[in-house]
């Protein structure tokens, strides 16, 4: 049986992980409290991220990440994307050498604008053969559930990515491989921007059209920097791209949704923080996605907006009409 590392006890860690005993391996998941790991290990629960749901007996949990990677023969990362490089850090005397690296984070560092793989390699030393990311429609309560998904692992080395598919095949979630890791991780990352417009015209009231046309300007933002960086324009087609835009966008399942569905009934993005454990990703990384597109001269008006209704310079009902009324140019991809 293969042992495999989960650092984060988070509903996303906590769900992979449970998808990876299914597949019929040993994981063992680090997570930052003491308390939640002595629950999960005597009552196979995380009753803070997965309340009512029974965990694999062959998950155990531990604080000591010494302890948790002892043995790995891959390394699971799926805590918050702007905590990953202090983490790393504590962590990089443990992690075993030679092993993948996989990221299950869906953010853009701030202030550095470097994607969850770059600081991964700029951290570790690892090369881009050993790191990997999962994306997808990665809703993690219906993943626990054992509802059917699919996802994305993305590698640049094939190899890799292929010994990661089997890893993760279990009877109700199918991965597929890529090679495009800039693609699924960019996919990921702005997804999140996107949910939260979507989601404060949900709590505005408003219908239909106006998040259908968020969800698609999103995709096509999302898709033009991706061309910027280097991606392949196909990933914005498939799983790492619409299929998770459209999973984060829809559901009251996404943090990121219900967060913006908050910010558009008039709540302020402290009120909201204060008020879960949950962490939505893009409230922090829609500033530094919005800086990484300045840099590359890539215009990205949504992502822009949410920024400015994250930093309490315009509110939600401004930022969509602000958005509706701005100049019409030609623009060829509706």
């Amino acid at each position: 049986m293969t042992k495999v590392a989960v650092f984060g006890a988070g509903s996303w860690g906590t769900a992979f992980a449970t998808v990876l005993a299914n597949a019929g391996n040993q994981v063992s998941v680090w997570g930052r409290r003491e308390s939640l790991c002595e629950v999960i290990n005597t009552q196979h629960e995380n009753p803070d991220y997965l309340p009512g749901l029974r965990l694999p007996d062959t998950i155990t949990a531990t604080h000591d990440p010494a302890a948790a990677a002892d043995g790995a023969e891959a390394v699971v990362l799926a805590v918050p994307s702007q905590s990953l490089r202090e983490n790393l850090k504590d962590w990089a005397d443990v992690l075993p050498n030679a092993v993948p690296l996989v990221s299950l984070m869906k953010g853009v560092e701030v202030g550095t604008t470097k994607r969850m793989s770059e600081v991964i390699a700029e951290v570790t030393g690892a090369g881009p053969e050993r790191i990997a990311v999962v994306s997808g429609p990665n809703l993690a309560r219906e993943i626990a559930e054992g509802q059917p998904a699919a996802s994305v692992v993305a590698c640049a080395d094939e190899g890799t990515a292929t010994r990661l598919q089997k890893l993760c095949h279990s009877p109700t979630f199918r991965p597929y491989t890529n090679n495009d890791v800039i693609g699924c991780e960019l996919g990921g990352a702005t997804k999140n921007v996107i949910a939260l417009a979507v989601g404060m015209a949900v709590g505005l009231g408003f219908g239909d059209n106006a998040r259908a046309s968020v969800i698609t300007r999103g995709l096509v933002e999302t898709a033009r920097l991706g061309r910027a960086l280097g991606a392949q324009e196909h990933t914005f087609s498939g799983l790492a791209g619409l299929g998770d835009l459209v999973a984060t966008c829809s559901s009251p399942l996404s943090r990121n949704r219900t967060f913006g569905e908050k910010l558009g009934q008039g709540m302020t993005v402290a009120e909201i923080a204060g008020g879960t454990r949950q962490v939505a990703e893009g409230v922090k990384s829609c500033s530094s996605i919005t800086d990484l597109a300045h840099h590359h001269d890539v215009e990205m008006p949504i992502a822009e907006h949410v920024t400015k209704v994250v930093a309490g310079e315009m509110t939600p009902k401004d930022m969509l009409f602000s958005l509706v009324s701005r100049s019409a140019k030609s623009e060829r991809w509706g």
